[in-house]
């Protein structure tokens, strides 16, 4: 079965399944797609706050309950941030676009839906809803020691906008940093100079990134993209490798 195929049939599966039935079943599949969350428990800290920015239907939302004290979940799509409120009631929901200033924006939804589809305030092909916008920093969190920022090319705003708590808390921060969608130095420099060293996942074990080139490796990769999600969920590997973990200086 040709790849666009495989994804058009996916699409038309998860436009048709409930939302409920969905998310759940992407949550349960989800460590298979990226080992960094299968992994989550040997590296993010126990306690406090962990924050998920671009919450989706709550993959990391689901694992970083067990590990966390509070969850903060932040999501514009309203769809999704509802779906999150029913399935997760003592997490915290922020129906918001995160983002550098406080208003509002506008988010681009996918064409298929959310199942097969990622919602995005930079661009996308299908209709357009406001949403409002918040910053991480406008939240009043405390004790924040998880930060995973997902926002699809956006990252760089949604860093500013929780800059005080990053630099009060100094949380171990896991973005993602992608080259089709934008440059990866800015998310690089910016962390970098908030004296935050990166590393990646490859396969089993974190390497620095100045020991992996994230660039050529994901220009390489990219077919991966284009896959239906089941197809990566049954074959997982080669990997398309997108999200990078920050480490405070001083952890080490």
């Amino acid at each position: 079965m040709s790849g666009r195929l495989s994804s058009d049939l996916s699409a038309r599966f998860a436009a048709a399944m409930p939302a409920g039935v969905t998310g759940a079943a992407i949550r349960a599949v989800y460590p298979r797609v990226e080992p960094e969350l299968a992994r989550l428990a040997s590296y993010a800290p126990r306690g406090g706050t962990a924050v998920d920015v671009g919450a989706w239907y709550g993959p990391w939302t689901r694992s970083l309950r067990r590990l966390a004290d509070r969850v903060v979940a932040v999501e514009p799509a309203a769809e999704l941030a509802a779906h999150l409120t029913a399935a997760y009631p003592r997490v915290r929901v922020v129906r918001a676009a995160a983002s550098d200033s406080v208003g509002t924006a506008t988010l681009h939804l996918p064409e298929g839906g959310p199942g097969v589809g990622t919602s995005s305030v930079e661009a996308g092909d299908g209709r357009t809803v406001t949403v409002p916008r918040v910053t991480v920093d406008s939240l009043d969190l405390t004790d924040v020691r998880f930060v995973k920022v997902d926002v699809e090319g956006h990252e760089v705003p949604a860093l500013r906008g929780a800059e005080d708590t990053i630099r009060r808390d100094r949380p171990l921060l896991l973005v993602e940093v992608e080259d089709r969608i934008q440059p990866v130095g800015p998310v690089l420099e910016l962390l970098a100079g908030w004296g935050y060293r990166p590393y990646v996942m490859p396969r089993d074990r974190w390497l620095p990134l100045a020991e992996f080139d994230l660039v050529a490796h994901q220009r390489e990769a990219v077919g991966r993209v284009r896959q239906s999600f089941a197809r990566r969920v049954v074959a997982p590997w080669p990997r398309y490798v997108n999200m990078v973990l920050f480490r405070p200086e001083a952890d080490r």
